[in-house]
């Protein structure tokens, strides 16, 4: 029974989560008094890539070709460890947190290389850009995930999911976790995943040559990294969900926290520019100030 709760989440999670892309557009589109694609292109994008023909530069090696199918698993694998609603399950018990964060650096560093392999110019420049973040924002994600785990005893996240209350530093280290998302999704002011400049792109320009099935994998992974993200904000920040209502209501209620995340992040890129890339450090430092407040506040008790 719990395997087909886990494999039922999960795959809802799946199905979900280019939704959720398609929503933070769609608020950003109403607050721009601009009517925008509906909230299912994301949808109609990826099945449109799948029935395209990909093409392939012959400089390329096998490490090009394998890198989206790695980014997927690497991903989907991190989408089972996390427990999600109604019933807070997830194959967490064959790893915890911290597994969570090696899965997603797994995928990151096969699509780094891949943007270096096809050798172009861009394809490199986006790369390094992204073990640059990335070397930024793990740090983050780590201190949130140790603050976490001292107000819940264990790293595992149905520990973490279960707490009976919210604790401050749990509020602080979750605060923390949100900025280090913004990063991980490419999102304002770290990276802006509507501009074709490519001399501004980090994540986009890694995958400039990538087409058709490719494509469409590295776009679900990315959809799904997002999802994930949005999920384990809202089981920190919101952690006795689970056991304040059914199944059936507790499942409305992680929709209505999924989707004031969207409107929170929708709100924040059309509030906001985008930053310089070394601007950039300055945002990621005040989200590492924050976790290590969160762990000192742990430490202290609250």
């Amino acid at each position: 029974m719990r395997t087909l709760i886990i494999i039922s989440q999960t795959l809802l999670l799946i199905a979900l989560a280019p939704l959720l892309s398609g929503v933070i557009r769609k608020i950003k589109n109403n607050i721009r008094m601009r009517k925008g694609p509906g909230i299912l292109q994301p949808y109609y994008n990826f099945f449109k890539l799948l029935s395209k023909d990909e093409v392939i530069s012959e400089n390329t090696s096998w490490l090009f070709r394998a890198a989206p199918y790695v980014v997927l698993s690497s991903t989907v694998a991190a989408l089972l460890l996390v427990p999600a609603a109604p019933f807070g399950f997830g194959m967490d018990l064959m790893g915890d947190f911290i597994v969570v964060v090696f899965l997603l650096a797994l995928g990151r560093f096969f699509i780094a290389l891949a943007g270096l392999d096809a050798g172009s110019a861009f394809g490199g420049m986006g790369s390094s850009r992204e073990m640059f973040l990335s070397s930024l924002v793990e740090p983050v994600m780590l201190l949130a995930v140790f603050t976490v785990s001292i107000n819940s005893g264990s790293t595992n996240l149905s520990a973490v999911y279960s707490a009976p209350y919210l604790r401050l530093s749990s509020l602080i280290a979750g605060v923390a976790l949100f900025i280090a998302a913004i990063a991980e999704t490419s999102r304002i002011p770290v990276d802006n995943q509507e501009t074709h400049l490519e001399l501004t792109m980090v994540h986009e320009a890694m995958v400039l040559e990538y087409s058709g099935k490719s494509l469409a994998l590295i776009e679900l992974a990315s959809h799904i990294k997002q999802i994930i993200f949005f999920t384990l904000i809202a089981n920190i920040l919101f952690p006795a969900g689970a056991m304040l209502a059914g199944p059936a209501l507790n499942l409305v209620l992680f929709f209505i926290k999924l989707l004031s995340i969207c409107a929170i992040v929708a709100i924040i890129e059309v509030s906001i520019a985008k930053m310089r890339l070394f601007r950039v450090v300055d945002f990621l430092s005040f989200g590492f100030v924050i976790s290590v407040v969160a762990l000192l506040v742990s430490v202290m008790g609250f």
